[in-house]
This record gives structure tokens, sequence and C-alpha cells, in this order.
């Protein structure tokens, strides 16, 4: 069994070992997308593997559709080379259940690939006439929030933008669908600078930044997605190995990304994107895809990010590392965790919770509890979620400190939690854990600066923060919580003080 177009034409071999096949003829859905492509993807990582590419493929099975995806990898051009031309661009997803059962799927609704590499004549002449096609529709983007800011890649996203505007001010949507706050906004300012650049130095026609500017022909809508995607798990690719699948060695490219043929992801996932397409859309509402208005998007990403899911998975992350746990569902198993992440959500975070009606925030949160985080079987780690915290810490806390601020029947003064996790977060960049031994802290751009500061100095960072924490009486907690988890076994210690007294 080899994952190729030649390895899966044995449908029998596949689906007698529990595999979902594509159900549409892949190859003329090929011709017609080669033809007339309506959806390119910038970013060939798993999340787009496991997520956009099945939601067309549903698509496909179903006939609604009758194109399919074309991927653009613009920052690790191996991830094209070693994984997904070798298996003519198909890919094994891996649903894991928190019932314990195991969805396999082959997905085949990626059809061609192609690396942003303008020193590759033939590569770049491709992506100009994907681009000048009149039928493209919709642009997407999961290259992370880093990508947005990176001058290399925004630069080649904006010539073959400008390529459309070349091919007659052709109608676009430029979507960004990475897990970042106003995600759209983003795309739309580093396009934007481009465009001004070229118009100044002239080295673009005049008319190019009106026509980004000019929503009726380039939209950048907001979205919100959220699907936990690991790196690809060793157990996984022993079970598709006692399937009989062969060539599943995973690839760690000279830039660190993980890549295999599969992917494993959980089965829970949603995609809210601002319904601004210029040049029309295809159904994919009718594959769980929630269409609505700029709002709307807002408040579903705020009710996630600032209260249902990532500030939990942040606590976990920072105290899961204190506390020498290396997966997330075994941390939903250490008692006091559980109550502080399911305390901190219900207790602290639901009294400001964003309400975006498309989504019900007391089944969001309650599903992230209940069935996401405990799942036994994903293999995602505190240290993975605790790399950039830096970064995160002021949409995930400083926005429920605000809220808190704001209310007239709240007070942050009953906040204990969210100080108690922000001193956990200064107790972890000592790189020292519970035991008293030193751990590899995670990636994180600030991580060098913070070294060796004083923790005071720390809480006094609003660039950090989003708030000045003393002076709501929050800095003064957060130190006295940290000075109390100084010291062997003090961690887990004032965890239970402090989880226990909410």
């Amino acid at each position: 069994m080899k994952l190729s177009n030649a390895g899966i034409a044995d449908a029998k071999v596949w689906t007698e070992k529990g595999y979902k096949l594509p159900e549409y003829d892949r190859e003329a859905v090929k011709a017609k997308t080669m033809k007339e492509p309506k959806w390119i993807h910038f970013g060939a990582g798993n999340i787009f593997r496991a997520f956009q590419a099945n939601v067309v493929q549903e698509l496909l099975n179903k006939g609604i559709i009758d194109t399919g995806l074309i991927v653009a990898e613009g920052y690790d051009y191996e991830i094209v080379e070693k994984m997904n031309r070798p298996h003519d661009d198909l890919s094994i997803l891996v649903t894991l259940k928190a019932n314990g059962t195991v969805e396999k799927t082959v997905v085949g609704s990626i059809v061609e690939s192609c690396m942003v590499d303008e020193d590759n004549e033939k590569e770049i002449s491709r992506l100009r006439e994907i681009f000048r096609a009149p039928s493209l529709q919709m642009v997407s983007f999961t290259i992370t929030e880093k990508g947005y800011k990176t001058a290399a890649y925004m630069s080649k996203v904006t010539r073959l933008l400008y390529e459309r505007y070349l091919a007659g001010k052709l109608p676009v949507a430029m979507v960004s669908m990475d897990n970042c706050s106003h995600n759209g906004d983003k795309l739309y300012e580093a396009v934007l600078e481009f465009a001004k650049q070229w118009e100044a130095d002239g080295s673009c026609e005049k008319g190019f930044v009106e026509y980004v500017t000019n929503g009726d022909l380039v939209s950048f809508p907001l979205s919100m997605i959220d699907k936990i995607t690991p790196r690809p798990d060793a157990k996984i690719e022993q079970m598709l190995l006692a399937d009989g699948i062969e060539d599943l060695e995973q690839v760690v490219t000279s830039k660190n990304t993980y890549v295999a043929p599969f992917v494993n992801a959980e089965e829970t996932e949603y995609l809210v994107i601002e319904n601004l397409f210029p040049n029309g859309r295809d159904a994919y509402d009718k594959a769980g895809v929630i269409f609505t208005d700029r709002e709307t998007v807002d408040k579903t990403e705020k009710m996630k990010v600032c209260t249902c899911l990532n500030p939990l998975h942040t606590a976990l992350a920072i105290f899961g590392c204190l506390l020498g746990h290396t997966s997330i569902h075994e941390e939903m198993d250490d008692e006091v965790l559980n109550k502080l992440v399911n305390k901190l959500g219900y207790i602290e975070g639901m009294p400001v919770v964003v309400d975006p009606k498309v989504l019900s925030p007391m089944d969001f949160i309650k599903a992230v509890l209940e069935l996401r985080l405990p799942n036994p079987f994903m293999p995602d780690t505190p240290q993975r979620i605790a790399c950039d915290t830096s970064q995160k810490l002021p949409i995930r806390f400083g926005e429920t400190i605000k809220a808190y601020r704001s209310r007239e029947d709240l007070s942050t003064d009953s906040l204990t939690l969210v100080p108690l996790v922000l001193a956990g977060w200064c107790r972890y960049l000592q790189g020292i854990d519970d035991e008293g031994n030193a751990f590899d802290r995670s990636p994180d751009p600030l991580l060098e600066e913070l070294t060796g500061l004083d923790v005071q100095t720390i809480l006094k960072r609003q660039d950090i923060f989003a708030v000045d924490l003393f002076a709501d009486g929050l800095g003064d907690k957060a130190l006295a919580m940290y000075q109390e988890m100084q010291g062997v076994g003090a961690v887990r210690a004032t965890l239970n003080k402090y989880v226990e007294i909410v």
C-alpha cells in the first residue's frame, strides 16, 4: 500500500483496512482545476491538510463542487519537494476522536503544489498563470502570524496580486486563515505597504494601490479558525505501518518543519469567515464553514482567544512544563490542573465572555474542557503550546482584565487565577521545574530579553500584559504568588492553595 495515485488505484485494499478514499474522479477534478482554478492556498502545513483540504474533499465527494485546491509553499520548499509531489499531493488524515475511535481518510482534494520560488521560472510562471485566471475566487493563507511580518514572503504574494491587477483588475478575496487576532487586517497592511512602496518608487503602475484598497475588487476578510493539529505522531505512524502502508517516514526539513504523509488531528473544528468574496465563492458552508459579518467574526475570535480555549491552553502549557507533564490530556488527569482550567474558564472567564451568537460560548467551552483537552488520543504537548507565550498574553489575559475593569458589576479584585497564571509564567521563565531540575523553555521572541530580569520589572511590562497590572492590584497579587512558587514543590503547593479558594 503506497500513498500515490497508482497506490490507491486498488481501492479494495484500502477500504478493507478502514480507509475512506476520494469518491470523485480525481484526474477530472485536476484537469478542471488546472484550467479554471478557484482556490489557491499559501502554507502547505498540517492544519491546511487536516482542515481546508478535507472541507473541499467533502464537497467534491457530494458533487457540490468540481474543482480542487492548489497549494503554494513560500517558506519551506522541501515540504513540496519531499512530501507533496512524491505522494502525488495525496495525504492521510487521521482523526483522533475523544471516544477512542480513529477515522482514516485519504485526502485527494489538493491537485497541484507549487513553490513560490522567484528564481525558478517554471514555478513562478505557473503561479502568475493562476493569479491571472478570471476563475480565481480565493487566495488563502496559513503561514503563521510571523509570515505577515516577513518582507520576503509578503513581497512575493504582493507581486502575484499585481499580476492579477495587470490581467484586468480582476476581483479576488485574500483570506488569512491563521490563528491570530484580526488576521485579515494583518494581511491587508502587509500587502498595502508593498503596493505603496512600489508606486512611490515607480516599480509598478499607478493604480495598484487603488486596486488593493478597493474592497469591491480585493477583499481581506477576517476569519477565526480552530482545530488542534499537532506534529505527526510516531504512534500514528506505527498504526499506519501496521496497516501495510509504505514510505511513511517523517521529514524534518532544514528549516525544522515536521511533515509526514499523514496528519493527525482532533475531530472538532471551526472556521468562521467574513463573507466578502468579490469574485463569488463555492458553497463551503455545506461542509461546515460559517460565513457571517465582520463584527460576528471578531466576536467568535474573542470568545475563543480570550475565554473559551486559548487562556486555558496557555495555563496548561505553563504549569505543564513546570510540573513535568509532556501531554495535554495527561494534565487533565492532574486534579489541580483540571480544576485550574475549569475555574479559570467558567468562574473567571465566562462572566465577560463575548457571545457571537453563531457559536454558543457555553457549548464551546464545555467541548474544550470535557472532550478536546482530555482526549487521550491527541498527542499535543504543553511544550508546543508554550511557544511565543509573551506574544499571546496580551490577548489571552489582558482582554479579560480590561473587561473586568470596564464593568461596574465586576472588579479585578475578584480575579485570582488570572494573576496566578501570570505568576506561573514568570516562574516558568526561570527554566527550573518544580523538582528543581532545569528544562528547555520553548521558543519565544522575548525569551533572551526577559531572562535574568527581576519579576517586578517583567510584571510592569504593558507591552506583554496589555494593561498596567499594578494599577489594578493584580501586579502585587502576581508578585506575591510568584514568590510563593520558589523552592522544590512550591509550584504545586501554590496551585493547590489558590485553585481551592476560588
